[in-house]
């Protein structure tokens, strides 16, 4: 089977590889918000130096090319319009590295949440709490 890129048709997620979209495509346009001038006073001047950009995803209203103006409709209905960035885009975020501390906190309350339910399915109302969950007894049922 060939891997070749193939131009997509309107709506479809096949990428093309002209960096071109057509009406109805995924994509992904910028919109600078800020100019520098523009920015708050008082900002690092690293940050200030820079535009302030934002980029948004929907469906293209109109043919364009990377780098050229186009229109968006979102996911929420919203027109938005900017310099088309990618066509079908991806998801490419992280929340960083796992917090140790809470990387067992699923599988622990889940141990816990058994050995209260075992407690109180042997009848043992007093150990329920004694099994780590302070919870209904026999009386609050």
């Amino acid at each position: 089977m060939s891997a070749s890129p193939m131009p997509s048709a309107p709506g479809s997620s096949t990428p093309r590889a002209d960096g071109r979209c057509e009406a109805g495509d995924w994509v992904e346009i910028e919109r600078v918000l800020l100019e520098p001038r523009e920015r708050a006073a008082g900002l690092p001047p690293e940050t200030a130096s820079k535009p302030l950009k934002m980029w948004v995803k929907g469906f293209a209203q109109g043919a364009a090319a990377v780098g050229e103006d186009v229109t968006v409709e979102t996911m929420s209905g919203r027109l938005v319009s900017g310099r088309l960035f990618a066509v079908d885009p991806g998801y490419f975020h992280t929340f960083g590295r796992p917090i140790p501390e809470l990387a067992r906190v699923g599988r622990d309350l889940r141990a816990q949440v058994a050995r209260y339910r075992s407690a109180l399915a042997a009848g043992e109302a007093g150990s329920a709490g004694e099994a780590g969950m302070a919870g209904e007894t026999d009386g609050q049922r």
